[in-house]
């Protein structure tokens, strides 16, 4: 695990500022099971009743929770970004799936133009390795492990770019999306050569981030929304054809049977 050991005078008081860092940079993520006490406190240095005051802390201002014989994870603190209230708006309305695109096409844009500038090796690996992982995936036809790998790694660009406030912003939306808040991302594999489609888009934007081609970068991932957005307008009236379809054709069951009925009436008449 990512700890350095404590040699601060207020040693409770480093201990939950390097993991509020750790939180805040995405190194360590909603669910994460620190290690337990006795390891913890051998990596960061510190007695364990000084990590046990830190954690205590961290766990009062909703940061880790502490659960009996199970250890100490990091808080789900995601949810928080929007209230309950507005996310089953958003779930209910075209009207925001829409903008939850275009949203999406603007902040990744940016997010994958400072990639391209402000990006590691280490994070250049990252998204070359899950890219790569996309590659083995395309030829399962798994689309629960597409979608996955999908998310995985935009937020591999996303981190990336080096700002904890974009990161967690997408973090949030990244969980809606998980949830199916907003789509469902099986019905963009769905469409007609959608998945070899969307294999070549994501292959751009690795190739324009790798390459630290900011312009190019950000033009892949609007290339790449439009795509969505307009494959999900293409499965949409799809719906709706076959929605008409089984109307008129219901409609049609009806009306053949209606003269059977009314001759069968006249020769009991």
């Amino acid at each position: 695990m990512p700890f350095r050991p404590i040699s601060a005078d207020r040693i409770s008081s480093a201990i939950v500022r390097q993991i509020e860092e750790l939180i805040l940079q995405g190194v360590l993520r909603p669910g994460d099971r620190l290690p337990a006490e006795r390891e913890l406190a051998e990596q960061l240095d510190v007695s364990r009743p000084t990590l046990r005051e830190a954690l205590a802390e961290l766990d009062e201002r909703g940061l880790v929770v502490a659960r009996p014989g199970g250890g100490t994870f990091i808080a789900d603190v995601l949810g928080s970004a929007f209230a309950p209230p507005l996310i089953e708006l958003f779930a209910t309305h075209d009207t925001a799936l829409f903008d939850y695109i275009a949203f999406r096409r603007d902040l990744e844009g940016l997010a994958a133009e400072r990639a391209a500038v402000h990006a590691t090796e280490a994070d250049l690996a990252t998204i070359a390795s899950v890219f790569r992982r996309m590659e083995e995936a395309a030829g399962k036809r798994n689309p629960d492990e597409a979608a996955a790998l999908d998310a995985e790694f935009h937020m591999s660009v996303v981190e990336a770019a080096h700002n904890v406030v974009m990161l967690h912003m997408m973090r949030s939306l990244y969980a809606l999306l998980v949830q199916g808040v907003f789509y469902n991302r099986n019905i963009v594999y769905g469409v007609r050569k959608g998945r070899d489609m969307l294999l070549e888009q994501h292959r751009a934007i690795r190739d324009a981030v790798l390459a630290r081609n900011p312009r190019a970068a950000r033009r892949a991932v609007e290339e790449h929304m439009d795509y969505v957005a307009a494959a999900l307008h293409e499965a949409d009236r799809m719906r709706t054809r076959e929605e008409i379809a089984a109307l008129r054709h219901r409609h049609e069951q009806l009306r053949a049977t209606k003269p059977r009925k009314a001759r069968q009436n006249g020769n009991t008449a």
